[in-house]
């Protein structure tokens, strides 16, 4: 193992737990958004949308720290070969 490959897998992993975590917040704010605005089952503010996406955001980050231990060390994933 050179280098340079402990940077792409280094790399590899961040750029995949960025983009799980990322996505976590915008799905989670738009289900908050929507069940507030179209669907009326309750109403939030603007901070209490961004607050309840940035749980679930951390909550996608941590599974993301942890699954490195359990599966590939490349990926955010706890399935293997991912």
């Amino acid at each position: 193992m050179t280098a340079t490959t402990v940077i792409r897998t280094a790399r590899t992993y961040g750029r995949d737990l960025a983009e799980r975590v990322a996505w976590t917040f915008i799905l989670a704010a738009g289900g908050v958004a929507v069940a507030a605005g179209p669907a009326d089952m309750f109403s939030v503010s603007l901070w209490e949308t961004v607050g309840a996406a940035g749980i679930a955001a951390v909550g996608s980050l941590l599974k993301g720290v942890l699954a490195r231990g359990i599966g590939d060390k490349n990926s955010a994933s706890t399935t293997t070969g991912v």
